[in-house]
């Protein structure tokens, strides 16, 4: 049975870790650990990809008698599942091919090679559970090894409170999921996910669900304002870790969420949609606009997954609104949509930190401001990383274009739907959509221009060279998909059907059948798209000008002095910089995002001093939301600390008047 076969892969990571805490002071640990990781990734990947191309309509599920006496472990594989675990085990196979290269400059492999397999693992027994107590203990389980993965380097600086505060967000989100399987379960104590379905709760029990599904899913996932963690975390931890933490464990957190809302709680209500419509526009928006402040190479792509979690929530929304009004076809188009943004995002965004790791190991800088002319020293690492800055910033012929294409189809389905609140908002929200993706092409316009173009920055920029073979090996698979997803969606959106036949009863017509492989999420009279056309238009017209080029230039060599661009200084001090790169954005948008404030300091005349610019931004989120909570809480333990210092007689009053408190309680309750 293929779920067997899965769970021995697990099994298999699981052991894997074990064996690398005995030999973490072996040499070739390493690449043991991440060759067996690979191999077993690579299996995991197969067995998913079958039971989803062949057996999509066929669940298959386990038992095993451990956990709950009277519950044991349920484990499940239906096509969601299939879908989420080709998720999951793609990267957990490209990130392992990249550690054979990046790991030998691991500065602490003993701190990472024991927990990198047991994360997999870990995501993988999420993806696979189908009971409460199984799922909430394999989720805890992918936290804490997460967690101990961004610890690895805790001894550099803000490292150790990027580890704290993600283990305050993983509890808060584990509580939120614990108490939404508890209401789901009932007074019967139903946690097996099967006796959840037949169970439908009432209205009120179920938007209780969803608010903790929001919450629980929402706070790994990086939904706004639960995203406080990602910018911190995933710049602490090693780059392949830092891919697999944003390219697919925020993807488990979206399959949890799509699992309870759109599976386990029943017939959704049409205002479930509009909220999680505007919890995603927000996010989109918000996460772009932190990016584009970021100099951090590493902290500019983890915000950018703060903004395609808002994507992927905005078609999860549209899904919601057009199935509670029983608009099928377009159900399915958004849940495509969204299904294949969860996708597409593992894979590019997997890639540009892949190509940020290959830079940091390059050159031992994630500041952007003190790299440079990278393009001369790493021209492949350049060319992949170039390639998934094009997909993150969703322009054709790549995969990024293509899901969101998609989400703007379902929007413009919304008129149709019969609540003026939707018909308003959804056309809102598309706006913000459109905004994120301009400000996204933006900021990767920054982000590659300034690492990889112009001149080098520092000596570390000059003396670079080009990353090891595994490293590219890894980056080019993942260009290899984005050019196919983008160029071939009709394939991986047929690929997708069975998981939107299952949850919501209807799917996209097959698209690999359309003439000329032409995508037609609705009729042929209102949108298409062809990305292979595209693709070879782009290629015609690119082989067309090098031909005219070389054809008609002159071969004649002239010198002259080079058009200076109003800069004959070779210094690359007057070269474009991040921060001038973002200072229109923050000008328009930051005095409402970030109440941003800058401070100009000019010298007198006759002074030769250097006039200086401060600008100071406030993370709006964390001053108005954590901070107050923080002090509260410091509060309330600075009161319950002076309880220890009570005398034998102030606690004896204190038991005795809980005691009569409590009596009073179960006599007004009777």
């Amino acid at each position: 049975m293929a779920v067997a076969v899965l769970l021995f892969c697990v099994g298999v990571l699981l052991a894997t870790g074990v064996g690398a805490v005995a030999g973490a002071r072996r040499s070739a640990t390493a690449a043991i650990v991440y060759g067996l990781s690979l191999l077993v990734s690579a299996v995991a990947l197969a067995v998913a990809f079958a039971a989803l191309a062949f057996d999509s309509q066929w669940v298959q599920t386990l038992r095993l008698p451990v956990g709950l006496p009277w519950l044991g472990a349920h484990f499940r594989l239906d096509a969601l599942a299939a879908l989420f675990l080709i998720v999951v085990n793609l990267g957990g196979l490209t990130a392992s091919l990249y550690g054979l290269g990046y790991g030998r400059h691991e500065e602490a492999p003993g701190r990472v090679l024991p927990f990198f397999p047991a994360f997999l693992a870990g995501m993988n027994l999420v993806v696979l559970a189908d009971d409460a107590f199984t799922f909430l203990l394999a989720w805890e389980f992918m936290s804490l090894v997460s967690w101990a993965l961004v610890m690895a380097h805790h001894r550099e600086a803000g490292n150790a409170r990027a580890g704290y505060i993600y283990l305050l967000m993983a509890s808060f989100g584990t509580l939120a999921l614990l108490l939404a399987f508890g209401l789901l379960a009932g007074p019967e104590g139903g946690y097996a996910f099967d006796a959840i379905r037949r169970a439908v709760p009432d209205p009120a029990l179920a938007t209780a669900v969803l608010v903790l599904a929001l919450l629980g899913a929402g706070s790994k996932a990086g939904l706004v304002p639960l995203h406080v963690w990602l910018p911190l975390a995933h710049p602490a931890a090693p780059s392949h870790v830092s891919a697999l933490m944003s390219g697919v464990m925020t993807k488990v957190a979206v399959y949890g969420f799509v699992r309870i809302v759109f599976d386990l709680l029943g017939p959704p209500l049409w205002w479930w949609g509009a909220v999680v419509l505007v919890l995603g526009g927000v996010t989109a928006v918000l996460g772009v606009l932190y990016a584009l402040m970021q100099h951090d190479l590493k902290r500019l792509l983890a915000y950018h997954t703060v903004e395609n979690i808002g994507i992927v929530f905005i078609g999860l929304g549209l899904a919601l609104s057009f199935q509670a009004n029983l608009m099928g076809p377009a159900a399915a188009l958004a849940l495509t949509a969204a299904l294949f943004h969860v996708f597409n995002h593992s894979v590019f965004k997997s890639l540009l930190f892949f190509g940020a790791g290959a830079v940091l190991t390059a050159t031992g800088e994630r500041d952007m401001e003190r790299l440079g002319g990278l393009i001369h020293r790493m021209p492949f690492t350049a060319f992949a990383f170039l390639a998934g800055s094009i997909a993150i910033s969703a322009l054709p012929p790549l995969n990024g274009f293509v899901s969101e294409w998609l989400t703007f189809q379902g929007i413009l389905l919304s008129p149709k739907l019969p609540q003026w609140l939707l018909k308003f908002l959804v056309p809102a929200i598309g706006a913000m959509l459109a905004l994120s993706a301009a400000l996204a092409a933006g900021c990767f316009v920054k982000a590659f221009g300034v690492t990889f173009l112009g001149r080098h920055r520092s000596s570390a920029a000059q003396g670079a060279r080009e990353t090891d073979g595994f490293s590219l090996a890894a980056m080019f698979l993942l260009v290899f998909l984005c050019l196919l997803a983008g160029v071939l969606p009709g394939f991986f959106i047929d690929g997708l059907a069975p998981a939107t036949q299952q949850l919501l009863g209807a799917r996209l017509e097959p698209q690999a059948e359309m003439a000329w492989l032409t995508l037609v999420p609705i009729a042929e009279g209102r949108s298409s798209y062809n990305g292979l056309l595209l693709f070879l238009l782009i290629g015609a017209a690119a082989l067309l000008c090098a031909k005219a080029i070389h054809r008609w230039a002159s071969r004649a060599v002239r010198r002259s002095a080079a058009w200076d661009c109003g800069f004959p200084d070779p210094s690359p001090l007057t070269q474009y910089t991040a921060g001038s790169f973002a200072q229109p954005i923050r000008r328009v948008f930051g005095t409402v995002a970030f109440r941003a404030r800058e401070e100009v300091s000019m010298p007198p005349p006759g002074e030769t001093g250097p006039a200086t610019l401060r600008v100071h931004m406030r993370d709006l989120v964390w001053d108005g939301l954590y901070v107050p909570v923080e002090r509260f809480i410091g509060f309330a333990a600075d009161l319950l600390n002076r309880v220890q210092f009570w005398t034998i007689r102030a606690y004896l009053n204190l038991v005795f008047f809980s005691v009569v408190l409590l009596l009073m309680v179960l006599t007004l309750w009777s």
